[in-house]
């Protein structure tokens, strides 16, 4: 039965609230749970009323290992596909945790696989975290990695890394094999953005990037750095014998049944060749221009921009602040059934229906300028190119913008004010960035607070003091969209979210192009002149949108500080907290 007949069944919800949550979670892609926290419905509230319904008693799970015992009795497999997980073996009984009572093909294989080990079952309702969480126990990436290592012949490991015998060692040699594919597969699972394989002076350090923080998962002997070094390189059709300079390739590899592309680039340093990989899952749907956190000011500017017919709109950030998310957003929303939508990307990083998507290739010849050259006698109306990295790129870009087409980009600056003295530095003429910018979009990612895991401090005179000035050069008839300098969010420790913040959430600063801009772009296009000009219109800057969530509650409010200046006056620089780290000896 639905969660949310079982609440309205209950009284807690109103038929048309629960109507409202389920439009909700259909639209936004968002877990239902999720939604009812923020109605303040806590998971073990809704847990409650789901054992009223069933007649089963609720179990809250400890975070504490099961033990083998529990864990041996019910196959990992047979866990995840079911839905149900051991708790213990108590008072000569199975204890199980089950997720939906109403899954009759997960009763019966529960009563068959009590028969076969020989002990009667008694059956509780957990939570979905507390499921996970059981099912984390079975397995460790430490655990597997280890039995791996344990596997490896000692005259194997004594060849590993040895010039021309390498190859042949690594194709025969399954442990190495079964140790990257571990590592690729805990990455995936985990929602790693990237991993980081480094040689230190006697031991190897796995890091996985995850909300933006590199956490180090696990430390592997440096003998074997070599040999999973050899591996990648394998997968990624690299060069073997050429360790003396950086090497680019890509693989991709099916992860528990999804398809997913390993973006692969080795690096020489004094201890061996460091590997970082960036994971990219084709099988994430795109996110939404709803989903992405723009003011109501902002997206209803950006929604302008995308009903233009003609010119370009540039997203700004450093590497890794969501500028490809942003993108693909915005190819989402228009119109792809009446306008031919074509993309240049390196590599294709969402798959999008009903857009033509390409992928460069600079070693044959086929860059984003050869590309974008081609695209125009495809007759489009929307193009994307991934990047503009140079000046005939740029060209290429506004060119198209002229001619009638809409154009989507990235380019690396800091701020969005920043992107036309960039374009002009790359050999644009501002005459022809006047009439074409439509908008410059300056983007960087921040932590997200966990619903419930934001705690309401009073303001401080002094902080409050500190954010007055922040706003002060903004023009006196744009205070009154700010929002009351009263109270901010710090993050806390629940027990679904230990570090009291889960995701990112993009921070934006939109420059829209209009005759004062484009007047000043004309005669003295450089950043604080661009600057002042769309700050007299009402410009809000990054650092300022991350405040105003932050005063929200979507963000906590120590991330400002990660934009620039100190707000927390009293505040040290904060540690990254990495998980326990997993050392493996062989």
């Amino acid at each position: 039965m639905n969660v949310l007949t079982i609440l309205t069944d209950a009284g807690v919800l109103k038929p048309e609230d629960a109507k409202a949550i389920e439009a909700e979670a259909l639209a936004k892609q968002t877990p239902i749970e999720t939604l009812l926290e923020k109605r303040g419905i806590t998971s073990q509230q809704v847990l409650a009323k789901e054992s009223e319904k069933y007649g089963i008693p609720m179990r809250v799970v400890p975070a504490t290992a099961r033990g083998r015992e529990a864990l041996d009795h019910i196959p990992e497999e047979s866990a995840r596909h079911y839905g149900f997980v051991p708790l213990a073996v108590a008072d000569g009984a199975l204890e199980v945790g089950i997720v939906d009572p109403d899954n009759i093909e997960a009763l019966d294989a529960l009563q068959f696989i009590s028969s076969r080990v020989g002990l009667p079952y008694k059956l509780f309702l957990i939570s979905k975290n507390d499921f996970n969480r059981v099912i984390e126990e079975y397995g460790s990436l430490s655990d597997e990695v280890g039995t791996a290592l344990s596997e490896l012949e000692p005259a194997a490991e004594g060849t590993l890394g040895e010039g021309g015998t390498i190859e042949t060692v690594i194709k025969e040699d399954a442990p190495v094999t079964k140790i990257v594919a571990t590592i690729l597969r805990y990455a995936v699972e985990g929602g790693a953005s990237d991993i980081h394989i480094e040689p230190g002076t006697d031991k190897t350090h796995v890091r996985f990037r995850m909300d933006g923080d590199l956490h180090t998962s696990l430390e592997l002997p440096v003998k074997v750095h070599p040999a999973v070094v050899a591996r990648i390189k394998i997968l990624s059709q690299m060069r073997l014998d050429e360790k003396r300079k950086p090497q680019d390739g890509r693989f991709s590899a099916q992860v528990e049944g999804r398809r997913i592309d390993f973006r692969v680039s080795t690096f020489p340093t004094q201890g061996g060749e460091k590997v970082v990989m960036r994971i990219l899952d084709r099988a994430k749907s795109v996110a939404t221009m709803e989903s992405l956190g723009f003011s109501p000011k902002d997206f209803e500017t950006i929604k302008l921009a995308l009903d233009r017919p003609y010119g370009i709109i540039l997203i700004s950030g450093p590497t890794g602040s969501g500028k490809s998310t942003t993108l693909f957003a915005m190819l989402s929303s228009i119109d792809r059934e009446t306008q031919n939508v074509v993309t240049l990307e390196d590599p294709v990083e969402y798959e999008v229906p009903g857009v033509s998507q390409s992928q460069v290739h600079p070693e044959i010849g086929y860059t984003f300028a050869s590309g974008l050259r081609s695209i125009l006698r495809q007759d489009p109306d929307v193009i994307m190119v991934g990047e503009i990295r140079d000046k005939e790129t740029a060209q290429l870009a506004i060119q198209a913008a002229l001619t009638g087409h809409l154009v989507f980009s990235t380019i690396h600056t800091n701020t969005a004010a920043g992107v036309i003295p960039r374009l002009v530095d790359m050999g644009v003429d501002p005459y022809l960035i006047a009439p074409t910018l439509i908008a410059a979009v300056g983007q960087r990612l921040v932590r997200k607070l966990c619903p419930g895991a934001g705690v309401p401090t009073p303001m401080s005179p002094s902080i409050k003091l500190l954010l007055e000035k922040e706003f002060a050069d903004l023009p006196a008839e744009f205070h009154k969209d700010l929002p009351a300098f009263d109270t901010y969010y710090e993050a806390t420790t629940t027990p679904d979210c230990p570090n009291g913040t889960r995701g990112r959430l993009a921070v934006f600063e939109i420059l829209q192009m209009d005759k004062d801009l484009e007047s000043v772009v004309l005669k003295d296009p450089v950043e604080e002149k661009v600057y002042a000009a769309a700050r007299a219109k009402g410009m809000i800057t990054m650092r300022e949108d991350a405040i105003m969530k932050a005063l929200a509650g979507l963000i906590p409010f120590e991330e400002v500080n990660t934009l620039g200046g100190t707000l927390l006056a009293d505040d040290e620089p904060e540690e990254v907290e990495s998980e326990p780290v997993a050392e493996v000896v062989a």
